[in-house]
């Protein structure tokens, strides 16, 4: 797991100043980013996004109806996939045999799904789970994106938080983060 820095570090954030709580995304989308993983999550169509979320004021902040949302250029509205979601993807591959006729039929090899102990620790201790920011802090994890039928998923897409609520129990301003603050960064070795 990258460390994270503070939300305002990155180059796609949104920093509600008044409410002194800021949101950050890094998407892994590149190979040499997403060497991170054992698995390639590319080929198997997801896309994960470092999620970061700094408090800095004197309150806890509650995530517990917290929504994520990445919604494309064509308006898909893609949602961070679940645990489930993931190891159902993972543990289930398809099988490439091509079709090939024969007058008398072939046994049929069976594709042996399942996910090593590795990688099924790797999912857990990676996926974002916080359920609040305390004081003065950051919380961080991965939320994974299907974009198995989107070439360019990024591009022109925006990314959403809802249902962020103070102590009080009020709702904070919706966060948004247009992605072209990511494309267009400069490249750097870390935020």
């Amino acid at each position: 797991m990258p460390t994270a820095h503070p939300a305002q570090a990155y180059p796609a954030h949104d920093d509600h100043t008044t409410e002194k709580v800021a949101v950050a995304v890094d998407p892994y989308d590149l190979e040499d980013k997403a060497s991170i993983f054992t698995v390639n999550y590319r080929n198997y169509g997801y896309m994960p996004v470092f999620f970061v979320i700094t408090n800095d004021s004197d309150q806890p902040v509650s995530l517990v109806d917290m929504k994520a949302q990445l919604n494309t250029k064509d308006r898909s509205k893609l949602f961070p996939a679940t645990n489930d979601d993931l190891l159902r993807r993972l543990s289930h591959p398809s099988r490439n045999d091509g079709q090939i006729t024969l007058p008398i039929p072939l046994p049929k090899k069976e594709v042996k799904g399942g996910v090593n102990k590795k990688t099924w620790d790797e999912i857990d201790r990676a996926q974002f789970d916080a359920k609040a920011v305390e004081p003065h802090s950051t919380v961080r994890g991965f939320l994974f994106f299907d974009i198995s039928d989107i070439p360019h998923p990024l591009a022109g897409a925006s990314f959403y938080v809802t249902g962020v609520h103070d102590a009080s129990g009020n709702e904070l301003m919706y966060f948004e983060i247009p992605m072209e603050k990511y494309l267009s960064a400069p490249e750097t070795k870390g935020p």
